[in-house]
């Protein structure tokens, strides 16, 4: 029997929080049962493009969501889903734009009609107001409605339907892949060329939302109290320049490390002695997870849910606190590594679980395929 083939809608696969939550139930998941495609939203390769290829999965380009482009657009899904009948489930983790991808669905009488909302905030462009516009027209279309955390769920889809309908899918991670490990720990500060220095790591794309500005005020003052301090920067992204430019501006060249994007962030993470993640809103990032799974300590801002301190371990500060205040909270913490795969995996936070869930959810909606389920 071919595998049921589920529809992931997103803006491209690169290595962002929602695309590495979708690639870690992917890789999970019973393949020969339940395969995974996906519609992206850019011409250009996402960083997992190849290893969906591999697992099996198939791309579908579309064009970028703008509102110049909207009637085009529009004309595009309803050609998608006339032509691909195969799918009765589609994923789509585009926040608000979500409604255009299921309505189109809807029409073509998709009965499986996930909203997964991934944010708790849009913040300021001059797009917000067709952002929206989009947000407002959610209601009529989902079958289903999920969420990162309940204050994203509420974010995007208003109070009611977050108390009543939400499914919180939790952003897991293969959590043993994450266990502390002290060899690890060694080897890779001594690739990275560090000896005794205290570590402070930040993984992010380069952009407004991450707040890395802010990331390297702080770091600017911890370094006057604490000289032998290197800060490591993972990700790229549009701002990454002009913090590359601030770093130089302030003399921290050979004290800021700038990683790009990288596959060995459990390694990363035990190589670092506190994350530091000042967003300025987020949902519930998957990296948050990720540190907290490698038990490094976490300071992070106040304006990330509290649903994302699962072991007890984050330490949030806000961000009208001065980067003096960050950094004495900074030198106040511990840096000892926590054993915390157990306590994540209770508490709902490993793939190997949630895959099968997720997996027995996607065929409700296969009523000739419902004999599957209990095979995962």
């Amino acid at each position: 029997m071919e595998p049921i083939r589920i529809l992931q809608v997103v803006t491209i696969m690169n290595r962002g929080g929602l695309e590495t939550m979708l690639m870690n139930y992917y890789r999970q998941i019973d393949r020969s049962k339940i395969q995974f495609d996906f519609m992206v939203h850019r011409a250009v390769p996402g960083h997992y493009d190849e290893e969906i290829i591999k697992l099996g999965g198939r791309i579908f380009n579309m064009p970028p969501i703008k509102p110049g482009n909207y009637r085009k657009y529009f004309r595009l899904l309803d050609q998608f889903f006339t032509t691909k009948r195969e799918y009765k489930v589609v994923h789509s983790h585009i926040n608000e734009n979500s409604s255009f991808v299921l309505r189109a669905a809807k029409k073509a009488g998709v009965p499986g009609r996930i909203a997964h909302s991934h944010l708790s905030n849009l913040g300021l462009d001059i797009k917000l107001p067709f952002r929206l516009y989009a947000k407002s027209t959610m209601r009529d279309y989902p079958s289903d409605y999920f969420a990162c955390s309940k204050n994203a769920g509420k974010w995007l889809f208003g109070g009611e339907i977050a108390t009543n309908e939400l499914t919180v899918l939790n952003n897991a991670v293969h959590a043993k892949k994450f266990t502390f490990n002290q060899t690890s720990r060694l080897v890779t500060r001594k690739n990275l060329g560090i000896t005794n220095e205290l570590v402070i790591g930040h993984i992010g794309r380069f952009e407004k939302q991450k707040n890395q500005k802010f990331l390297i005020d702080i770091f600017y003052e911890l370094q006057k109290t604490q000289p032998k301090s290197l800060l490591l920067l993972v990700g790229e992204g549009q701002l990454k320049r002009s913090i590359e430019k601030k770093v130089k501006s302030l003399g921290l060249t050979k004290k800021v490390r700038f990683l790009g994007v990288r596959e060995d962030i459990p390694n990363l993470l035990h190589a670092m002695d506190l994350f530091l993640f000042p967003s300025l809103f987020e949902g519930l990032p998957v990296v948050l997870v990720e540190a907290q799974a490698a038990g490094v300590q976490c300071l992070v801002s106040n304006s990330i849910t509290k649903e994302s301190d699962i072991t007890g371990s984050l330490g949030f500060m806000s961000l009208k606190e001065s980067p003096e205040k960050w950094t004495q909270k900074i030198l106040s913490m511990s840096y000892k590594h926590s054993e915390n795969i157990d306590l994540m995996t209770k508490k709902g936070y490993d793939t190997t679980a949630n895959a099968k869930w997720l997996a027995d959810f996607y065929t409700q909606y296969h009523p000739e395929n419902q004999t599957l389920a209990g095979g995962f």
